[in-house]
């Protein structure tokens, strides 16, 4: 008898829950709000319940939705619903959707809507010919193209799909955007209807006013024209292209950067500048470079590299000035040389080293207080050369081996033909030493010379002659009656080793084994709504929510002092 209770527990707990899974079962019915006219067709609709307008459409709701339409064939027993005619779906006040035929499955609370179908929410409209929503994932999808119209643009593609809870287009094949100030096209396009943030997939073209973007993953914030791309990026910025694995763009600051494997071309000036951080002013017509910077410029098939722990280009295209400072180094073919910064005009052609000049023409050393070069402005061949106060030229005996020609004055002046040196003349207090050999290259003796100036004929960059001028002064002396300490001049240094001999010189051990920044989303997959939370949280940032996956190429610097960052 004392189990009576607990049988009677158990049939109430079996009652509770079978009225419990009553319940659930009726709550996925679809409901019959307003049926209007009611008739069968078993021939043409076995099982089915067919409603019909009056003066008032038919109307049926189903878990928090509500549809209307003018002809409804129901399926009861299957859950299932076919709607015909002026259809509207009211999903609360965020979705809406119109069209002409729907079909929908209660289990699965899913619609598939035909014949120009419309979605409308708050922040946008979407229009196709058959799209199918999924209320239970809350997620829309076509494939037959759509259009998807905002505030700021209209955006087209072959296929789509909306999640609603983010608010997040995600776009597939010929994804298409226009706005009043750009176009952008892609090949995977994901779209918050909120931010008006774009994130890019695969080959992806944006082209404004003034400028065009090419990059095969990157982000756009349609709104303000402002983004990056982190994968074979490219922009196209006035008269300059701007290459590099991770660039930044922002268009109200008229500024561009990159990180890592940056390419600038200069596409007036036939230049360009390698480094991997990089920044473009457009406004300013400046460019800032550091990180392995080196500037190239083609003179006659012969590039110029120029080299600095920062270079700095300023000025028009006609009126460019380029300044590379610190360790500055520069190499194109049998002409080399390094000092503490180097200036280089384009209106004037005058490149100037400055402070601890040296310079190289083939086996020749020239040192001075200052060292300028000048480029035929015409030509944009090397003209002159000036080496000013303390000139001094040093060239190792070829022959010999042993002893070095020198030659010195206050200052020297040097000309080019066909960008080879082809005439020296030192002036003032000028003073020779020099190995003289015969025709055999039999050793003469040493030549030792003082006089007012000095003229020296050059030939594939070594000395064919010598004119003394101005009551010279000199002897010739046998090997043995010369001393070593009087076979040098006063001032002589000889810093053969740190000749420029390639391209690859102008490096130091730093730049080498330089470590290039790490770039979000290059190797690694970014979580995109995780970003885009992020940006939502830095909304106030005053540059323009900066990039998160872009964060070694944003704020632009200010370019009062040039600075290696």
């Amino acid at each position: 008898m004392q189990k009576l209770p607990y049988i009677l527990l158990f049939i109430l707990s079996s009652s509770f829950i079978w009225a419990q899974d009553e319940l659930k079962e009726a709550s996925k019915q679809i409901n019959i709000v307003y049926g209007a006219n009611f008739t069968k067709n078993e021939v043409k609709y076995p099982g089915a319940s067919i409603f019909s307008k009056d003066e008032k459409q038919v109307q049926f709701e189903h878990q928090g939705a509500d549809l209307w339409c003018d002809i409804a064939i129901f399926y009861q027993h299957e859950n299932k619903l076919k709607a015909i005619g002026n259809i509207r779906l009211q999903q609360g006040d965020s979705v809406k959707m119109t069209s002409g035929k729907i079909e929908y499955d209660g289990n699965l609370k899913l619609a598939k809507a035909y014949e120009n179908v419309l979605l409308e929410n708050t922040d946008m409209t979407l229009r196709t010919d058959t799209l199918r929503l999924d209320r239970e994932k809350q997620e829309a999808y076509y494939q037959d193209f759509g259009t998807v119209i905002d505030s700021a643009n209209t955006l087209t593609s072959e296929i789509g799909k909306y999640f609603m809870e983010a608010k997040k287009y995600q776009f597939l094949d010929s994804v298409h955007v226009q706005n009043p100030q750009y176009t952008l096209d892609s090949e995977q396009l994901d779209y918050y209807t909120t931010s008006k943030n774009a994130y890019m997939y695969g080959p992806s073209t944006i082209i404004g006013e003034s400028y065009k973007i090419y990059c095969e993953r990157g982000f756009y914030d349609t709104k303000i024209e402002t983004g990056y791309g982190i994968k074979n990026t490219r922009i196209d910025y006035n008269d300059r292209i701007i290459q590099g694995d991770s660039v930044y763009f922002n268009k109200a600051l008229e500024f561009a950067s990159a990180t890592n494997n940056i390419v600038v071309t200069d596409t007036i000036n036939n230049g360009l500048i390698r480094a991997h951080y990089a920044e473009v002013y457009k406004a300013k017509d400046s460019l800032f470079a550091t990180k392995r910077a080196v500037s190239i410029s083609v003179m006659e098939k012969d590039s110029l590299y120029m080299h600095g722990d920062t270079l700095m280009i300023t000025g028009k295209p006609e009126e460019r000035i380029l300044r590379a400072f610190r360790n500055a180094k520069f190499y194109k073919k049998d002409l080399s040389g390094k000092c503490d910064s180097i200036h280089s005009e384009q209106k004037t052609g005058i490149t100037q080293l400055v402070r601890n000049p040296i310079l190289w023409n083939g086996e020749n050393q020239m040192t001075g207080d200052s060292i300028h070069l000048i480029s035929n402005l015409k030509t944009e061949k090397l003209d002159s050369l000036k080496v000013l106060n303390n000139a001094f030229i040093i060239s190792q005996d070829t022959i010999g081996k042993t002893g070095f020609n020198q030659a010195k004055g206050k200052d020297l002046f040097g000309k080019f033909e066909e960008n080879e040196l082809k005439i020296i003349d030192l002036i003032k207090n000028t003073e020779v030493i020099y190995y003289m050999y015969n025709d055999d290259d039999e050793f003469i003796g040493i030549n030792k010379t003082i006089c007012s100036a000095i003229r020296i004929t050059m030939a594939n960059n070594d000395v064919e002659d010598l004119t003394f001028t101005t009551n010279p002064d000199g002897t010739i002396f046998p090997d043995a009656e010369l001393p070593e300490n009087s076979r040098i001049l006063k001032g002589f240094i000889w810093r053969g080793d740190e000749r420029i001999l390639t391209k690859e010189d102008i490096f130091d051990e730093d730049d080498n084994n330089l470590e290039l920044a790490i770039i979000r989303g290059i190797d690694n997959p970014i979580d995109i709504d995780a970003e885009e939370e992020e940006r939502r949280k830095n909304e106030g940032d005053p540059v323009n929510k900066i990039p998160p996956s872009n964060n070694k190429a944003t704020k632009p610097k200010k370019q009062s002092k040039a600075k290696n960052e």
